[in-house]
């Protein structure tokens, strides 16, 4: 690998050189003379890469292994039969057909009556890791092992060392592993880092197993972080520009200290090799993961019972949020979860989270699920202006949990139809409920139409949906849809945020503009 270079400065060596022509002396005057001008002027600074990676690659590579899993599979059997195209009618017939006389029940690597054995087929996959015990402990990416039943690490002088899993979480991508060390070949450990004081434009280095070539070092810069490339619900990624390519997952990556700062995890790429887009899981997201899945085999997250949106311009006006569009806007809560029993309500806004920030919606289950399980902590509230504080006692979530929404009994609606935001209004009725589905649990004032060419229409509002409230106050008629709208627009108010329930009971905020 190459040190990147400086960039080379101006040079006027050759407006010294001898000139041909009256004219040519002429030029190399002014230019010679502009070099002696600029000559007590400040010279302007490069930015410079390390002279050479060489002694840090020396000082971390032996921590850094590759990883071979391997799962069998029981493949189709092979014996002569009619070749039946996916899909054929009775394809299943003749392939029970075929199998009892294959194999006794169909199990795999028995043998049947003509003792012939159940083929079995093996799928490999090759990837990285980095051990951060001696004793044995490796981290790699949990998509790196899958269900396999057979995995190898591979140290870097070539050693195999069968490994067993101690734990894996494939919300963050990590699994730990255990391998035996021998007497012979102790094992070199890295240390993690701290991601957060990271940069973009800080120096790193990445080195795994790229397309099955171990121990390749790459160098790069971090290009951004926090980046959420939607493949799961705690996206916090490093962007880096060093070369990751197909077999770098799991492998780490190091800041100028030798110390892991990410964990390579995917790449974005049209060509299915690398173009300097790569994303590597931050050591301060992975570590208490690690510890957890060390400690109990499995990752316990901290649970509010909430569910939220992000908050846009238009809905901060809304609902008078002082510093403009931040935090987690509440659009549900459990009823049975933490942040009910705290009293925090559909329509607060959480700006706040343990002494933590909540910048936008995405922040919040990310600190949520990184809090232990029973902790008590401090969750600030903005509510109609106001910032309030709710200390709350945080549940276990469990993945079979799906939140349910806070129920929304309001009294029997009128059904006199009203026009307000560019949507024709009504109180449910029981052929309304009929026409478009909606639950009986679902109270409010229906949707019956919506101006195409309204702000409504714009913000995907359809027909059947029901307005639940307007300007954070409950709305059971639409003359009180209407009220509620004239109200705000006397307060000066540019918008107006309404609640919105799907004929299955879901809710919304939606922030319609009151020009």
């Amino acid at each position: 690998m190459h040190p990147v270079a400086s960039a080379p400065r101006a040079s006027f060596g050759r407006a010294q050189a001898q000139p041909r022509s009256r004219t040519r002396a002429f030029m190399a005057a002014i230019l010679v003379g502009a070099s002696f001008a600029t000559a007590a002027l400040p010279v302007p600074a490069f930015a410079k890469g390390p002279a050479s990676l060489a002694d840090l690659a020396d000082q971390v590579t032996d921590a850094v292994v590759n990883i071979s899993a391997s799962t069998t599979v029981e493949a189709r059997s092979s014996r002569a039969g009619p070749q039946l195209p996916p899909g054929t009618p009775f394809e299943d017939l003749f392939e029970e057909f075929f199998n009892r006389r294959g194999g006794k029940g169909g199990n795999g690597g028995e043998r049947g009556d003509n003792d012939t054995p159940r083929q079995q087929r093996k799928s490999n996959s090759l990837g990285s890791g980095f051990i951060i015990d001696a004793s044995g402990i490796v981290v790699t990416n949990n998509h790196v092992i899958g269900d396999a039943n057979d995995i190898q690490v591979i140290l870097h002088d070539g050693t195999k060392l069968k490994a067993e899993i101690i734990g894996k979480d494939s919300k963050i991508d990590l699994a730990v592993l255990r391998v035996k060390p021998t007497a012979e070949r102790p094992l070199k450990a890295v240390p993690f880092g701290n991601s957060e004081t990271m940069r973009p434009g800080d120096w790193v280095i990445a080195i795994g197993n790229p397309f099955g070539l171990g121990g390749s070092v790459s160098a790069g810069i971090v290009s951004a972080r926090g980046r959420n490339i939607e493949s799961g619900p705690y996206d916090n990624y490093i962007q880096t520009d060093a070369a990751i390519n197909k077999g770098n997952s799991g492998g780490p990556l190091f800041n100028m200290d030798g110390e892991v700062i990410g964990i390579n995890t995917a790449i974005l790429s049209p060509t299915g090799g690398s173009v300097g887009i790569g994303f590597a899981v931050p050591s301060d997201t992975a570590k208490p993961v690690i510890d957890q899945l060390r400690d109990f085999g499995e990752v316990r997250r901290g649970w509010l019972g909430v569910r939220i949106q992000n908050v846009d311009d238009a809905t901060a006006e809304a609902l008078n949020l002082k510093g403009g569009a931040r935090g987690a806007l509440v659009a549900g809560v459990d009823e049975k979860g933490p942040a009910k029993t705290a009293g925090i309500d559909v329509g607060d806004v959480i700006v706040k989270f343990n002494g933590a920030p909540v910048k936008a919606s995405g922040d919040l289950p990310r600190i949520v699920a990184s809090t232990p399980v029973g902790q008590k902590v401090d969750v600030v509230v903005v509510r109609k202006g106001e910032e309030l504080t709710k200390p709350v006692t945080l549940g276990r979530l469990e993945d079979t949990d799906k939140p349910q929404l806070a129920n929304l009994r309001q009294p029997e609606p009128e059904s006199a139809t009203r026009q307000a935001l560019g949507l024709n209004l009504s109180g449910i009725t029981d052929e309304l409920r009929k026409k478009f589905g909606i639950k009986d649990t679902v109270k409010g004032v229906v949707v019956t139409r919506v101006d195409p060419n309204s702000t409504a229409a714009d913000k995907r509002i359809q027909p059947g949906e029901v307005i639940v409230e307007v300007g954070q106050e409950a709305v059971n008629t639409p003359a009180e849809v209407t009220k509620r709208v004239e109200a705000l627009k006397k307060e000066g108010r540019k918008s107006v945020l309404l609640l919105v329930a799907s004929a299955t009971g879901d809710v919304r905020f939606v922030a319609i503009g009151l020009d």
